[in-house]
């Protein structure tokens, strides 16, 4: 019994070993596969010179351009009114914004003129007598002396005889302080000098106020100014008066700016110049953020590409003949996805996009969009 099992085993590796042989010599007679060679399809575009627009992003908030910062120069109690000093009030202008109780340096003020008064009466014989030539021009101006208004003007005085009385006599030293008492008298009433809106309020009603204190902050609500940051390469190329586009961050509005100043020196720090940007719209707000376009240059003879286009030793990629080739181009300006280029002959076809894995040589396909046959 053993040796039949062992016999048996031994035919049985005897036509396995047949099979196997058999099967090597069917596959080194069977034809190797040839691999296809990939042809890539890319997409293309032929090159047409023309003038290119290089426009320079950039970005900023918004601050207005007349801007009062409220300091008291006197002291006093902040009075009431039917506008209430608050922050988002808004003022025409000429209203007042604060008024301080000054009745008491009122009552000085009017002590003063009524001394003025006197002065100016008590001489009025003495000139009458001595200088009747100029006597009805002093008579004619203390009938016009009114207390209740503002102290007018003295009359010329066309000799200096007629000076040297007047002057001895203390007039003219009493009418200059009296109009410096009237001048602080109007500093108790703080008006607007622009319409506008309170942006700050500091104090009250019925609080005191001290003489140097900040009160608050006025800004005018029609035009606001915009601070950009250029590259120095463009300080020739700004102009004031150019329109300037002007975007929020969301890109749903658009506003047109002027470029109104432009920075005579350059920040040695980050070699940058600084430009401003007017721009009105009922819209806009102090602190906004927007983002301009400033259209600084027109170059001729150039074309605007992608970046990524462009390789790191300033070549681009061609299409000769179904085949890929780099040729050299001049760089004029980069923005954050576009590349203005120079020196690329007219005709010549360019990829329109990006191929991972180019290179010189690479068998290509040209895209062809062909519209879709339809019956009639």
């Amino acid at each position: 019994m053993r040796k039949i099992i062992l016999s048996g085993i031994g035919i049985l590796l005897i036509i396995l070993s047949v099979l196997f042989a058999k099967k090597l010599i069917a596959d080194k007679h069977k034809p190797k596969p040839v691999k296809e060679k990939v042809v890539k399809t890319v997409f293309t575009d032929t090159v047409k010179n023309g003038t290119i627009k290089i426009v320079v992003p950039a970005n900023g908030s918004l601050v207005a351009k007349r801007r009062v910062e409220l300091y008291s120069e006197v002291q006093g109690i902040f009075k009431t009114s039917n506008v209430l000093f608050r922050p988002g009030q808004e003022y025409s202008k000429g209203q007042s914004l604060i008024r301080i109780n000054a009745d008491e340096y009122y009552a000085s003020v009017q002590s003063a003129k009524s001394n003025l008064y006197n002065d100016i009466a008590a001489i009025m014989p003495d000139l009458r007598l001595d200088f009747p030539e100029v006597f009805k021009k002093w008579e004619d101006y203390l009938n016009g002396f009114d207390l209740s208004k503002t102290t007018p003007e003295l009359p010329k005085i066309v000799s200096d005889k007629e000076n040297y009385f007047i002057t001895g006599r203390g007039i003219v030293s009493s009418y200059y302080n009296v109009k410096n008492l009237e001048q602080r008298l109007y500093k108790y009433t703080i008006s607007a000098p622009f319409s506008g809106i309170l942006t700050e309020a500091l104090v009250t009603e019925g609080s005191l106020i001290r003489s140097g204190q900040k009160l608050g902050e006025f800004i005018d609500t029609s035009i606001y100014e915009m601070e950009v940051a250029l590259s120095k390469s463009y300080a020739s190329l700004l102009k004031v008066g150019e329109s300037v586009k002007l975007t929020n961050l969301d890109k749903t509005e658009v506003y047109t700016g002027t470029v109104s100043r432009v920075n005579g020196s350059i920040d040695a720090t980050t070699q940058t110049i600084t430009a401003y940007i007017d721009v009105k719209h009922d819209a806009l707000k102090e602190g906004m953020y927007l983002e301009a376009e400033l259209d600084v240059k027109e170059e001729p003879n150039a074309i605007e590409i992608n970046r990524n286009l462009l390789s790191e030793n300033g070549e681009i990629f061609v299409v000769k003949d179904s085949l890929l080739d780099v040729i050299p181009a001049k760089s004029i300006y980069f923005s954050d996805t576009k590349v203005v280029l120079k020196e690329v002959p007219d005709g010549t076809v360019i990829l329109k996009k990006s191929v991972p894995g180019a290179y010189a040589g690479m068998l290509v396909k040209p895209f062809k969009n062909t519209a879709d046959n339809k019956d009639q």
